[in-house]
């Protein structure tokens, strides 16, 4: 008998999109639960959750903390991304695992890595997922565990969006890429190319999509992929005007983003190496096409541009 309490647990509750997953939960009701191995450390992040000690390593204590659960947020990254490779499949595997013993829905909040060039500029969820990164073959990997995984008694849902940002989510292509220091604004980085257009998911709307659409599971069937459209933009220069903008710094100088910094320092910094694999993204326009999911709620959650940039850049310490 399906589990339909509206209890969660939320893996990775203090980044970005699992702590806005978690907030919006809480707003519409939820019980809402997160695991982390330092609980007193992590509730300052959002003290209303009920906080379990745990390892996301550990299927003992994933499937501990989700009993009882309905839904289980796979939002979790290693800290600082180290061995994101080597450590990514085996927590999801655990959090299958909890799933399948609680009768729980697995919640993955999905991106657009699992694209090649052969998917075309526009992609529903039927496109082809053929990726040309190691990231985007991990990420299609885990899509296919999820799947495997719905026939063998566990339920999942996928939830895919362009790049992440908001208030809280400072691991973000904005925060770190194209505003990347604190206090007013001087400057922004494009790191698309001329005219290239870019999908955009602004978290609090995001968060909100996914959750009314976990409110509505019952009629989902054991697997099932949505798209979110967020905000997309024909040119990645106006994402860039619409940041100034909402910084009250309309002259800001607009640079091209230094890619040949993070060429060079791709055999030395992981992080720069991760910017560099998706450096095609920012080439060839991938737009994400919401048709099922508008279909599904009629009302997707939208709040305009300049003000969710406004509310972003206040919430990084940008203004």
């Amino acid at each position: 008998m399906a589990n339909e309490t509206n209890k969660a647990l939320v893996m990775g509750a203090t980044g970005g999109i699992g702590g806005e997953v978690a907030r919006a939960l809480l707003a519409r009701g939820w019980d809402v639960h997160a695991l982390h191995r330092d609980p007193k450390r992590a509730s300052a992040s959002n003290p209303d959750l009920y906080w379990t000690k745990g390892d996301a390593m550990e299927r003992s204590a994933v499937t501990r903390a989700a009993e009882g659960m309905s839904v289980i947020v796979h939002a979790v990254n290693p800290p600082g991304y180290r061995n994101w490779a080597g450590l990514v499949l085996p927590m999801l595997d655990n959090t299958i695992a909890a799933a399948k013993v609680n009768d729980a829905r697995v919640l993955l909040p999905g991106t657009v890595y699992n694209y090649g060039p052969d998917a075309g500029e526009a992609v529903d969820e039927d496109a082809p997922q053929n990726p040309i990164t190691r990231k985007g073959a991990i990420r299609v990997e885990m899509e296919r565990r999820l799947k495997q995984a719905s026939r063998e008694g566990a339920k999942a849902l996928v939830v895919r969006a362009g790049d992440f940002f908001g208030p809280h989510s400072g691991n973000s292509w904005l925060a770190q890429g194209m505003v990347p220091t604190r206090g007013p604004v001087k400057r922004v980085f494009n790191p698309a190319r001329t005219g290239v257009g870019h999908a955009w998911a602004y978290l609090p709307d995001l968060a909100e999509t996914m959750v009314r659409v976990l409110e509505r599971r019952h009629e989902l069937p054991d697997f099932d992929i949505f798209h979110f459209g967020g905000a997309w933009v024909e040119d990645n220069r106006t994402f860039a005007e619409a940041i100034r903008l909402a910084a009250g710094r309309p002259v800001a100088p607009i640079y091209p983003f230094p890619w040949a910094l993070v060429h060079a320092a791709a055999p030395f910094n992981e992080t720069a190496r991760e910017m560099r694999e998706m450096i095609y993204l920012w080439r060839r326009p991938l737009r994400l096409l919401d048709g099922k999911l508008r279909g599904f709620l009629r009302d997707v959650p939208a709040t305009p541009l300049a003000d969710a940039l406004q509310i972003t850049l206040k919430g990084l310490d940008r203004l």
